[in-house]
């Protein structure tokens, strides 16, 4: 095993450790990203999928189905108008910096739904090519890494509750590793929030993808449906209904922490150089842009209307 294949297991390793919080993870991973050649590029992305998608219907077990349910009414009109104004905004951004029409549209999605599972849900039926995924991804990807470090500081600042700082992490952080992220650093209530508003949105991929179909007048294809969320409600009901499921839940919660750690510590180690090189500037901007237009906007409504 050669030197950046050990640095690489041993930064990873050190996510597990209690000492290690969600943003120190994601920094670790981005500065090995620029230090070592990725020894296990070819399978991360994989992984790095596989291990959020556990860890987010892990998580499930430390919930209340009642109240997540609760969580997820309150944020559906939130979702809805954050959901179409981003996508308006979106698309008018990129055509006035005169960004590639797909490139601006999987941003905007991306900004708009879940960030990389939109983009990766969407560029499949519009057609797009290699580059243009990539430049979208490498948007959203620093808006993410940014987000987690960001987004408590501004909540500990305005002294948002947990409950407004959950619904403004769901709604204006794009991937659900990041909102999950920022939300555990504030506190279990934002958690629950925050992962159920984020998921629930999430489910808005199906009816995207849909009227991309149409807008973009492509052949009809295979929609990418995100099943990992009914797990999620699986276990959110399993801890609140059996007395036996919910003793052993701490445990499993716990695991599920660490492995979102993992998780975030992998997305740091795909912000290398090139793909922070391969975004350009007029792409970033529009995704700036934009995510400035839904965090501010959100935060004033939620201000105004979340207790």
């Amino acid at each position: 095993m050669n030197v950046s294949k050990i640095i690489f297991i041993g930064a990873a390793l050190i996510c597990a450790f209690p000492f290690v919080d969600t943003p120190f993870a994601l920094l670790l991973g981005i500065v090995l990203a620029q230090t070592i050649k990725h020894p296990f590029h070819q399978t991360s992305k994989k992984i790095t999928h596989i291990l959020l998608q556990a860890s987010v219907v892990g998580l499930g077990f430390g919930m209340n189905a009642m109240q997540a349910l609760e969580a997820g009414k309150q944020g559906l009109i939130f979702t809805v108008f954050s959901i179409l104004s981003t996508l308006t905004l979106g698309l008018f951004i990129g055509k006035r910096l005169k960004v590639e029409n797909n490139t601006s549209y999987l941003i905007s999605t991306g900004t708009a739904v879940c960030g990389g599972s939109a983009i990766a849900a969407i560029s499949s039926i519009i057609k797009s090519n290699e580059k243009q995924i990539s430049t979208a991804l490498g948007t959203v990807f620093i808006l993410n890494s940014v987000a987690l470090f960001l987004f408590p500081y501004i909540g500990h600042l305005l002294h948002l509750s947990q409950h407004q700082f959950g619904v403004w992490a769901a709604i204006s952080i794009h991937d659900t590793s990041s909102v999950v992220g920022a939300a555990n650093q504030y506190g279990a209530e934002a958690l629950q929030i925050a992962t159920t508003i984020k998921l629930e949105r999430a489910l808005w991929i199906i009816p995207l993808a849909i009227i991309s179909v149409f807008a973009f007048k492509t052949e009809s294809k295979k929609i990418k449906v995100p099943y990992f969320i009914f797990l999620f409600v699986l276990a959110m009901m399993l801890n609140t209904f059996i007395p036996v499921v919910h003793q052993q839940a701490p445990v499993i919660v716990q695991l599920s922490k660490i492995g979102l750690k993992i998780t975030l510590y992998l997305i740091g180690t795909s912000l290398t150089r090139h793909l922070l090189a391969s975004v350009g500037f007029k792409p970033l901007i529009q995704g700036v842009l934009l995510w400035a237009f839904i965090s501010v906007l959100s935060l004033m409504v939620i201000l105004q209307t979340v207790l």
